[in-house]
């Protein structure tokens, strides 16, 4: 096992030295931290009354791949962020 010694530095100063490197990196991460937001899914009536469209056209646009739904047993529901996006593009 190789040994590394550190000359003219004293276990305290090396030991503050480290403390204030890591302090700074922590200082950097917490500025530059964006927080995720967790996922949002909402109902197929939710999704409905959002888009303010029926049923039966929320099915449609199933079916014609403009929007994604995920199965949660025999439940359908709808990604709110995909949803929006969704509204966006279809707008450009």
């Amino acid at each position: 096992m190789e040994t590394i010694q550190f000359l003219g530095t004293t276990p305290n100063a090396l030991a503050n030295l480290i403390d204030e490197k890591i302090k700074a990196q922590l200082d950097e991460l917490k500025q530059n931290f964006i927080p995720k937001e967790p996922e949002e899914f909402m109902s197929r009536n939710e999704t409905a009354k959002l888009l303010k469209i029926s049923l039966v056209c929320l099915h449609d646009w199933m079916n014609k791949g403009i929007l994604k739904p995920y199965k949660m047993g025999n439940k359908t529901y709808f990604s709110r962020k995909e949803v929006t996006e969704t509204l966006y593009n279809s707008n450009k």
